[in-house]
């Protein structure tokens, strides 16, 4: 028996279908792959998906090596890793999502009036969509709003590392920059700058002990943010003076947690003027 396959339909559905995994890994990452880095690992993981093709051997033989060549390439290209324990978690969630993404669309090609549909590549592409959107959400609610990490703040030859709590409540913004602001305890700032420096920003917000006023914003050289064994580095970020205690972590006690992170900082990054003072 044999069949006929087309190269560039091939190439179409494994790009896409790289593309919506990686999405999702990147999405558990706390997106720190950028777009383009995205798309060229989907492109280098679908071109070596037509390895197995070319190999000699059995078959299944094959098709293993070449998915666990085109995993591996794949991982490298969109993602900086930079030891193997995160590897393999990377490796490892690659493989969940797999799993559930085609054990999905093989639950929906038994609906009898899916089965039409999902014959064709659109119809596959299309399904991979929308259950990529719906893992994004049920991977979004099921880990919360709220979740805490390591961030490293540097300024002038300082380092301090404290914990922060992630959360998706703060939408502070530098209101000329428009640049996302995280809130940090005083005596943290006292510790980095070694005194309170002279300029500032001011930082309206509505919900921090008041209905509204004004915070004191700084402009933090670096921060580097960990979580999950991935570190993110954030450059030229506002960092916010609080003159209460943020949190209590949850093994903790009073002041455990010193800031609240901006998940905007998680997003991709923006272009954004940049600017130095104080």
């Amino acid at each position: 028996m044999y069949y006929e396959l087309y190269a560039d339909s091939l190439f179409l559905v494994n790009f896409v279908m790289n593309l919506y995994l990686l999405l999702l890994v990147n999405k558990s990452l706390f997106r720190t792959a950028t777009r383009k880095r995205l798309v060229l690992g989907a492109a280098v993981g679908a071109v070596l998906y037509f390895s197995p093709f070319l190999g000699i051997g059995p078959w299944w033989f094959r098709f293993a090596i070449g998915a666990l060549l085109g995993n591996t390439v794949m991982i490298a290209v969109a993602f900086r890793i930079h030891n193997l324990h995160t590897f393999f978690r990377v490796w490892e969630s690659i493989l969940m999502y797999s799993i559930l993404m085609g054990g999905a669309m093989l639950l929906l090609k038994r609906i009898p009036w899916m089965e039409r549909r999902m014959m064709g590549i659109w119809g596959i592409l299309g399904c991979g969509a929308i259950l990529c959107l719906l893992m994004g959400y049920f991977m979004e609610r099921r880990n919360g709003q709220q979740s805490l990490c390591k961030v490293t703040l540097i300024c002038k030859g300082s380092r301090i590392t404290v914990t922060a709590l992630l959360d998706t409540g703060n939408s502070l913004v530098e209101p000329i920059s428009g640049k996302p602001v995280s809130i940090l305890e005083r005596d943290v700032v006292l510790s980095l700058w070694k005194e309170e420096p002279p300029f500032y920003r001011a930082i309206p917000y509505h919900s921090i002990g008041k209905k509204r006023g004004i915070l004191k914003g700084y402009l933090l050289p670096e921060m580097q943010i960990e979580m999950d064994g991935v570190t993110k580095i954030c450059k030229e970020t506002y960092v916010a003076v609080c003159d209460e205690y943020i949190a209590s972590g949850e093994n903790g006690g009073r002041g455990h947690v010193k800031m609240i992170l901006n998940p905007g900082l998680l997003e991709e990054k923006q272009e954004i003027k940049k600017e130095r003072f104080g």
